[in-house]
């Protein structure tokens, strides 16, 4: 079981740019390259990095999602909470 989570993410507006983003990353483009042009996060500055959490530190959409991860570059399918949409990468973990 993961203890804690290292991840990355890019937030914007609707379902539809997240699923495109999500097919140009799979193929190919960069995600912390896309994070920094398009996140609507200030974490896209970062590359979308979020360092390590645990669980019950972010949005339970979110946190559900990012635990479910389990390769490191492993990008999630859009996930949607109360601050649009967001794309997910494990970037490290650390299991109990």
């Amino acid at each position: 079981m993961r203890k804690e989570v290292r991840a990355s993410h890019i937030l914007v507006k609707t379902k539809e740019e997240a699923d495109k983003l999500r097919d140009e990353i799979v193929n190919g483009k960069d995600f912390a390259k896309a994070a920094a042009e398009v996140s609507l996060c200030p974490s896209g500055h970062d590359g979308g990095d979020l360092g390590f959490f645990k669980r019950g530190v972010m949005v339970k959409p979110f946190e559900d999602a990012a635990f479910e991860l389990k390769e490191i570059g492993d990008v999630s399918e859009p996930v949607e909470t109360q601050f649009g949409w967001h794309l997910i990468k494990l970037t490290g973990f650390i299991d109990e």
